[in-house]
């Protein structure tokens, strides 16, 4: 028996077999859970997605596109959803979105109006957005789990407005944890140290990032996706009962150093 085996639910955010989204998938599928896979739209992202998906041992993934940034699109996958599955147990939202223009050292204060507008609205609010209508099909209660990072609580050259969206993203989830948990609905967010992501490889100074984490992090490391995929496991499954509203950090102890 998986310690998943019943349950049901959409993993946002499959790029390629680097995102976090797509271990995590494989984390969650290991332990036995059924998942549908929203994507960018396009069919080159569906390719990319659908071929990460079906090298990791994933046949025929039932995915469907996926533009967060409208409601539109997000009412018609949870309507498809609702027909594949009937109700789901969790969501998976590992989705972020920044110009890469202002990701680099020095360019925070250059951000434009509409750049910083769309980089909340995708990595944050379509957090709140999803979970409203997860909430209509998980009658049993279930969990909802996004993905943050350390710049979201200190500033990190290069981070920039994606630093602010993440702090935004910790912010909707402790609101919507305390609103959700009447339903027994638990939200929370995954802290991942720095991973070779696409995502990742847009923010300027990058390298050396990892270089310093290796070197000053307890673990002396930096982490490997499927830490997170594993810790994805957990607060997806009843071993998490009571856990909701938290920021979880997996990320080899570096947010506990202050020098």
């Amino acid at each position: 028996m998986g310690l998943l085996d019943g349950r049901k639910g959409l993993v946002f955010g499959i790029a390629n077999d680097r995102s976090i989204a797509y271990h995590i998938a494989l984390s969650l599928m290991e332990a036995g859970a059924e998942c549908g896979f929203p994507h960018l739209p396009g069919e080159k992202s569906e390719r990319r997605a659908r071929k990460a998906l079906e090298n990791g041992g994933i046949a025929n993934p039932w995915m469907m596109s996926c533009d967060v940034s409208s409601d539109e699109d997000i009412d018609r996958v949870f309507d498809e959803t609702k027909e594949k599955f009937g109700t789901i147990d969790f969501i998976i939202h590992s989705i972020a979105y920044a110009d890469r223009t202002y990701l680099k050292p020095g360019s925070f204060v250059d951000t434009p109006r509409d750049a910083f507008s769309q980089a909340l609205d995708i990595s944050a609010y379509s957090l709140v957005a999803v979970t409203r209508r997860a909430k209509e099909i998980m009658p049993e209660g279930g969990s909802v789990i996004g993905m943050s990072y350390y710049g979201a609580e200190k500033a990190i050259p290069g981070y920039n407005v994606m630093g602010v969206a993440k702090a935004a993203l910790e912010a909707c989830t402790r609101y919507l944890a305390m609103e959700m948990g009447e339903f027994n609905i638990r939200v929370n967010t995954i802290s991942a140290g720095p991973i070779r992501t696409l995502s990742a490889m847009a923010v300027g100074g990058i390298d050396e990032v990892f270089d310093w984490v290796q070197r000053k992090s307890p673990l002396r490391r930096n982490i490997d996706a499927s830490e997170v995929g594993r810790t994805a496991v957990y607060l997806v499954s009843d071993l998490s009962s009571a856990v909701t509203g938290e920021n979880m950090y997996v990320d080899a102890g570096y947010s506990i150093i202050g020098l």
